[in-house]
């Protein structure tokens, strides 16, 4: 880890005593955990939060922390043969490394790193590998998960960057940039549907994996006056996440009337957008975030 730090970022201890970095500049305010390199909280400087946490996260080293951005990889979900493999992989349960962090014109940009190891190995997916997300903060929030294949043979992963963002009422935000786009449809056991041409509005639980899409998409929020705007490379599936009132209850780590105010655009490659990796090459899918006011 290094030891170095720009003088926007404080390296302290968080929730339940998890270490975490606190980054401040003139531009604005973020806050991430080494926990899953887990981005907790971003809003450029005189802006609302744009990061939804819950208020029940748990905050402790045997679970992924409820709200933020996740990073889900190995695989994405339930691991597809093996049942006790932890939901959405491992890469959001372990404690990455910091290796490097400098301070450019009012932006933070930071690097975070993960690699194999002996729990890796043993895991539902042994490959030998190295990861590294890489965190710019400012007026803008953005992220790049760099994973390379270190061993002799290919690796085939899912990964997302499971992105909650805050709303002031999902029944009134409205979702542009995946029209007549085919998709998956949790809620109704992945049946494939094709969005129409309008703006996708939430009436229910809503649980959506977006298929061959690189658009650019826009979460217009009126009641926060503002659009949260999530454009993308090197991913070829968006998900679109939340839980209604219903599912919200089942969820333990997720406040019962939380559901309002939340919404997930994930920027993905799940399903048949899995990256196959040859030994020796990378992959490197980005997600830029940026916020306007309506």
């Amino acid at each position: 880890m290094t030891d170095s730090l720009p003088a926007g970022v404080r390296r302290e201890a968080g929730r339940n005593g998890l270490e975490r970095l606190a980054i401040s500049s003139s531009l604005g305010q973020a806050e991430i955990y080494l926990h899953g390199a887990h981005i907790t909280a971003w809003q450029p400087a005189g802006a609302t939060p744009v990061i939804w946490m819950s208020r029940e996260s748990l905050f402790t080293r045997d679970k992924a922390i409820r709200g933020g951005v996740p990073i889900c990889f190995p695989w994405f979900g339930a691991h597809a043969a093996d049942t006790s493999a932890p939901m959405h992989g491992f890469a959001r349960l372990r404690d990455w490394s910091l290796s490097a962090a400098e301070e450019r014109d009012g932006e933070v940009h930071l690097t975070f790193a993960l690699g194999a190891d002996e729990a890796s190995r043993r895991s539902a997916w042994p490959h030998e590998f190295s990861a590294k997300f890489h965190v710019t903060t400012g007026r803008r929030l953005a992220m790049a998960l760099d994973v390379a294949n270190t061993g002799a043979t290919p690796a085939r992963f899912e990964a997302a960057l499971h992105s909650y963002f805050a709303v002031q009422d999902i029944r009134n935000v409205s979702v542009t940039g995946l029209e007549g786009t085919e998709y998956l449809d949790k809620v109704r056991d992945f049946a494939r549907s094709r969005e129409g041409e309008t703006p996708i509005r939430f009436t229910g639980e809503t649980d959506r994996v977006y298929l061959d899409t690189e658009s650019t998409v826009v979460i217009h929020d009126p009641g926060l006056s503002r659009r949260i705007v999530i454009a993308k490379t090197g991913s070829r599936s968006t998900v679109v996440w939340n839980p209604w009132a219903g599912r919200a209850r089942a969820i333990a780590d997720f406040g019962d009337d939380e559901w309002p105010g939340m919404l997930c655009v994930e920027t993905a490659n799940v399903r048949d957008a899995a990256v196959e990796l040859q030994p020796g090459s990378h992959h490197t899918m980005t997600a830029g975030i940026t916020v306007d006011r309506l």
